[in-house]
């Protein structure tokens, strides 16, 4: 399959990504802003993908490089002619305090790609609207919200537990506007 790089969309990407992970025995979860691009269509457009793993670095910096991707930073790959770049965050994969327990499959034309649920997308994006004061964090949680079907009893009780029931009223405001 010929790949057009510079025209290629986030979701084929991370599908790509996780199919030339899985081939080495790579497991990954994708997170962070890519999983806002795909829940939304787009309306927000990351421009990297964030994959959580436990594999050594070595490991995934030779996988990567069967695609044409080098290693930039200890965890940043950047292929020339592609217009995202991607990054191996530190695991464990969690949100706040608390261990992620539920993923989400997508298939695609490409492949399949682990990712966040919707709702663990928007508690991800609130968690850096909590902690670091993100207004674009908070925005990309509602956009989600708005475009998926969300488990708002789940994002309350997560709220709470980090210690943001008030910013979480925001949130919730904000989203029945």
């Amino acid at each position: 399959m010929k790949i057009d790089w510079g025209h290629i969309d986030i979701r084929e990407l991370a599908a790509i990504v996780s199919e030339k992970l899985n081939e080495k025995g790579i497991d990954a979860v994708l997170v962070g802003g890519a999983c806002v691009s795909i829940y939304t269509k787009n309306k927000y457009l990351s421009s990297d993908l964030d994959f959580i793993t436990h594999a050594a670095i070595k490991e995934v910096a030779a996988a990567m490089s069967g695609l044409g991707f080098k290693r930039k930073t200890s965890r940043h790959f950047i292929r020339k002619d592609c217009h995202f770049f991607i990054e191996f965050v530190a695991p464990p994969a969690a949100i706040g305090d608390e261990p992620i327990k539920n993923l989400t499959k997508l298939k695609t034309k490409s492949g399949k790609v682990v990712l966040l649920t919707s709702t663990d997308t928007v508690k991800d994006r609130l968690a850096a609207y909590y902690h670091w004061n993100d207004p674009q964090a908070l925005e990309q949680a509602l956009m989600v919200a708005k475009d998926q079907k969300v488990n708002i009893a789940e994002i309350k009780r997560w709220s709470a537990k980090e210690g943001h029931k008030e910013r979480c009223k925001v949130f919730l405001d904000r989203r029945s506007l």
